[in-house]
């Protein structure tokens, strides 16, 4: 495959990035962002599997790709070799774990302080890292918004894992190890979307996706091209190191708006959708999954359709105004917009919906 046309490099990018994730739902569209800048010599991808690694390289002759584990001393080793003055971009993590909460932790926590140590170690610049909304818990007014200044009250396992990697990150900027800044994206939607993600379509189009009365509960999205843009802003903006941004699209958006617009996306895209929908369930249904969701972790299991359940009556927002200032970053792309690229991109696969 050639090259895809190139556009200009903003001053301070770097010729050489390293992105952790690179297979995941990020990475993909951060790696087919980054080869269209002329500037970029090389593009070192850590991705998790061999399969992944082959969908990347075609991309382009720059990228470079290093299989395996987060975790793994290793395999770090090898993907920082070379990469002094590199851009990293850290967004390799763990959302849903398979069974046991217990890889949020190793994953999350134990695999960005390997990373943080070997970027130190190869004197890169520019440290991007994506955290989360989670560290935060949920709004407690429905009017409410999370800013750069909100305490943490992490939710679940995840949330607590997701900060303890904040943590980590910024403490190394204190120090000087890393010249980092973080990023608190909420729920993604876009192109080369997981599982999960197709799942939530499928129901919506079936009519069974679950919304949790009274549906007003507001949602900070971010289309995954506006992320890539607030992650190539983060990589020159002339910030302190070790500030956190929060990214999302410009406002947030009510349950029911979201699941009327995947509707509409689907429809506008072709796609058959059912007329009758599932009733609004109780939040007394979703306040048991929480507590049973709380059980179960606990014990140190995990369960992805409780624990989602159970996130469906809280508000969890943000306000970017400070992100836009700082970053001078705006998001391009609105939900409809963005919603059917996800549709589409869906479609081109094979997917079903």
């Amino acid at each position: 495959m050639g090259r895809v046309a190139c556009r200009a490099v903003p001053s301070g990018t770097a010729p050489v990035v390293v992105v952790t994730g690179a297979g995941g739902w990020l990475g993909r569209n951060l790696v087919r962002t980054l080869v269209t800048d002329s500037g970029r010599e090389r593009i070192r991808c850590l991705v998790h599997a061999a399969d992944e690694a082959p969908l990347l390289e075609v991309l382009d002759p720059r990228i470079e790709t290093v299989v395996g584990d987060v975790r793994d001393p290793a395999v770090i080793d090898a993907l920082f070799t070379g990469t002094g003055g590199a851009t990293v971009v850290h967004a390799a993590g763990v959302i849903h774990p398979r069974r046991a909460v217990r890889e949020c932790f190793d994953v999350n926590v134990g695999g960005t302080q390997l990373v943080v140590d070997r970027a130190r170690r190869a004197g890169t610049g520019r440290f991007v890292h994506l955290s989360s909304n989670s560290p935060f818990g949920a709004n407690r007014t429905n009017d409410g918004r999370f800013t750069e200044d909100s305490e943490y009250r992490p939710y679940m396992a995840y949330g607590r894992s997701k900060q303890e990697a904040e943590q980590i990150v910024i403490r190394a900027a204190g120090r000087g190890d890393v010249d980092a800044v973080v990023l608190r994206p909420p729920w993604f939607y876009g192109p080369f979307q997981p599982a999960r993600q197709t799942s939530f379509f499928s129901a919506v189009r079936r009519g069974t996706f679950p919304v949790v009365a009274p549906g007003s509960q507001m949602r900070s999205m971010v289309y995954t091209g506006n992320l890539v843009d607030a992650v190539l802003a983060a990589e020159v903006a002339a910030v302190e190191p070790g500030r956190a941004f929060w990214v999302a699209d410009a406002e947030p958006y009510a349950m029911t708006e979201i699941v009327d617009t995947v509707r509409a996306a689907l429809e506008a895209e072709g796609v058959a959708v059912a007329r009758s929908r599932l009733p609004m369930i109780p939040r007394a249904v979703a306040g048991l999954a929480t507590r049973a969701d709380a059980v179960l972790q606990s014990a140190g299991r995990y369960v992805a359709a409780v624990h989602v359940l159970g996130e469906l009556e809280d508000t969890i927002a943000c306000d970017i105004t400070t992100t836009r200032e700082a970053l001078g970053w705006s998001p391009r792309v609105a939900l409809l917009e963005g919603m059917r690229a996800s549709v589409r991109s869906c479609l081109d696969r094979g997917l079903a919906l």
